[in-house]
């Protein structure tokens, strides 16, 4: 069996997104940020959007993009502590915005890849982060319902991929990209350079090609990804 190209084009591989969707934005900071996805989904233009992500960037770069253009409704993150203009738009009630310990956006997001409802955790517990969640007791101790989470699209930035969408990660950008890559419906994979099938050797794929939709091979790297430059 020939396995496909997944390759295309920017363009088309964010086209498919629509107002309302949850989409899934891999980064730990700047490394593992899909920069160029985001500049996409901005000049797509679609509105209402969920985003996930470990957190907001800095004013003027990734994530910011977004909600400086006004195509957010609701973020799931961890913090909001480098963009001082996030914060703004949560406390005046422009952005809905749920906070998570960092291990836990992981590991719901974790789950979600892996088929499962939801997770137990007594991290929260007594505090605001436990506002709203279900606490159910097991073995004479208390734990939260963490949901699981999925999305509608999820955008990665990669090292390297092939043809059929195996991609590598380096660094800090192996935190969440992976994990987002299980759990969406639709995979968006940017990838600094794409290669041949094969060209990734077996042990160092970090996301199998099977999980990929689209892989977009980036032309040049913009200002914005200047901080992981090797």
């Amino acid at each position: 069996m020939r396995l496909p190209d997944k390759t295309c084009s920017i363009k088309d591989a964010i086209s498919g997104i629509k107002d309302g969707d949850n989409v899934m934005i891999g980064g730990f900071g700047v490394p593992g940020t899909p920069m160029t996805l985001i500049q996409a989904l901005v000049a797509h233009g679609t509105r209402n959007l969920t985003l996930i992500k470990n957190d907001a960037n800095e004013p003027g770069m990734g994530l910011d993009h977004l909600l400086q253009n006004g195509q957010v409704a609701r973020l799931i993150t961890t913090h909001l502590g480098l963009n001082s203009h996030a914060i703004g738009l949560m406390n005046d009630g422009t952005i809905e915005v749920e906070f998570n310990a960092q291990g836990i956006l992981a590991e719901r997001i974790r789950a979600g890849g892996a088929g499962l409802g939801a997770v137990l955790s007594d991290i929260g517990i007594d505090t605001e982060l436990a506002v709203g969640k279900q606490i159910v007791e097991m073995n004479g101790k208390s734990y939260l319902v963490e949901p699981a989470l999925r999305a509608d699209v999820a955008l990665v930035h990669a090292d390297r991929a092939d043809l059929f969408g195996n991609a590598a990660y380096v660094a800090t950008a192996q935190n969440f990209n992976p994990l987002m890559a299980m759990a969406a419906t639709r995979v968006i994979v940017e990838a600094e350079t794409v290669l041949p099938l094969g060209g990734i050797a077996a042990n160092d794929v970090h996301t199998p090609g099977v999980f990929v939709d689209h892989v977009v091979e980036l032309e040049t790297l913009s200002e914005e990804y200047a901080v992981v430059r090797r």
